[in-house]
Formats: C-alpha cells, sequence, structure tokens
C-alpha cells in the first residue's frame, strides 16, 4: 500500500490561509501591524481641518456686530479729521487776530498823530489813519451796515465748520474769521461809539489805500477760498467738476 501511494502520489491540498495559492503578505522585520493601524487612526483623528477651519471663520454673511464696530470706528475717524481741520482753522483764526491787534495796538501808541515813517521810500509808508468804512476805507457812510456784515460772516464761517473735512479751507475760513474779527473788535471797542467804532489802519502803499493786517487775512482768505472753488473742492473735502 505504502509502495502504491508513492507511485500514485498524494495530491497537493490548498493552504487555509492562501486560498489562491499566494503566500499571505507578512509584515516587515521590527514592524507590528498594531502600530500602522495606531498610525492611521491617528492620522484621522489628527485631520479635523474642517471642523478647526469652521471655529475659527467667521459665518459668510459676516457678524453684524462687527460691521456696526467698523461703522462706528469710521464716524469716529471722521470726527476726527474734523476736529483736526477745526483746530487748524482756529489756530490761523487766533493767529491772524492777535497778529493784527498787537500791530495795531503798536501803531497807535508810536506813529498816531505823527509824521509817517518811511519803509521803502514813498513805496511804502507806515501812516496811522481811522478808518469808518470797509476794507481799504472804501464806504465811510456804512460802518454799522458793514459791522452787521462782519458780525453775519463770523456766524457763516462757525456754521461752515461742522462739516469742514479740507485743510485749504480750513486755512482759508481762518483767515476770514481772524481778519473779521480783528475789525470787528475795532467797530465794537474804539471811537466814536459801539458798533460804530473807527477801524486803525496803518500800511500804506504808493498809489493804493491804507489797510490794515486784518484787511490783509480777508483777501488773502478770500482769494484763496476763490482758488478752491475754481478747483473744484468743498469745504468737506470732496472734488467736484463742472
Amino acid at each position: 500500500m505504502a509502495e502504491a501511494e508513492r507511485i500514485i502520489g498524494t495530491p497537493d491540498i490548498p493552504d487555509a490561509e492562501g486560498a489562491d495559492g499566494a503566500e499571505p503578505q507578512r509584515p516587515a522585520e521590527g514592524t507590528e501591524p498594531s502600530q500602522g493601524a495606531e498610525s492611521t487612526r491617528g492620522d484621522a483623528k489628527g485631520a479635523e481641518p474642517a471642523r478647526g477651519d469652521t471655529e475659527g471663520a467667521e459665518p459668510a454673511g459676516g457678524d453684524p456686530a462687527a460691521g456696526g464696530e467698523a461703522a462706528a470706528g469710521g464716524d469716529a475717524g471722521a470726527a476726527g479729521r474734523r476736529r483736526k481741520k477745526i483746530l487748524v482753522l482756529l489756530c490761523v483764526a487766533v493767529l491772524a487776530y492777535l497778529l493784527d491787534l498787537v500791530s495795531k495796538t503798536m501803531v497807535v501808541a508810536e506813529l498816531e498823530h505823527r509824521a509817517p515813517v518811511e519803509i521803502f521810500g514813498d513805496w511804502l509808508k507806515l501812516e496811522v489813519i481811522r478808518n469808518a468804512g470797509a476794507a481799504f476805507s472804501f464806504g465811510e457812510a456804512f460802518t454799522v451796515i458793514f459791522t452787521a456784515i462782519a458780525s453775519v460772516v463770523i456766524i457763516v464761517i462757525i456754521r461752515l465748520a461742522r462739516k469742514l473735512y479740507s485743510l485749504p479751507w480750513a486755512i482759508a475760513l481762518g483767515l476770514l474769521l481772524g481778519g473779521a474779527l480783528g475789525n470787528l473788535t475795532d467797530r465794537v471797542f474804539r471811537a466814536p461809539g459801539v458798533f460804530e467804532g473807527a477801524v486803525v489802519d496803518f500800511i500804506s502803499p504808493a498809489h493804493f489805500a491804507v489797510f490794515n493786517l486784518a484787511d490783509s487775512a480777508i483777501v488773502c482768505g478770500g482769494f484763496l477760498i476763490v482758488i478752491l472753488s475754481f478747483k473744484g473742492l468743498d469745504p468737506d473735502g470732496t472734488v467736484h467738476k463742472d
């Protein structure tokens, strides 16, 4: 029997672990299968970008509270810029007013009722006169009217300052305000009476009317306003072209 089995041969029986006849893959030496599984689980556990991004990101529509804060910040910034321009206006006005007041006080004390002082020969002199009219000695019969006009100009400038965002306009309005206040001070406090006072003029160029520093500030401010108007720049900082 044993000899017959040797001659016939014993059929191969497939291994239960390798049904297809292929030898099962074995892990490399020194590598544990459990480590690979844990690594896969670790990658899956650590890979949570969607949730992290969602937690840190804002909704697509935006936060209404954040939008409100941005709008409030913009309003605060605009208010700050306006306050700076108003401060420039006031500084220019105070400087123009003080220069006019000090110069008039000095020339009245030193030069009134005296011979003119020559600065550049006959081309420019210092000569004190009392002017009951407007700038450059015009309209001496309308002192009260010019006083009222100066008061209205000051009120208009103060109202314009509420929407002032332009630096050139701040300088121009400051010159107008300082000059108007300078001459208005003369009309209120100098002789012959309240609101009828004569303005002190002392700068006397050849072949031209006698004027003062307040008149100069008014003219310079008005000239600057004309230039800004031609360029289309408004007091609120916007530029328009006709």
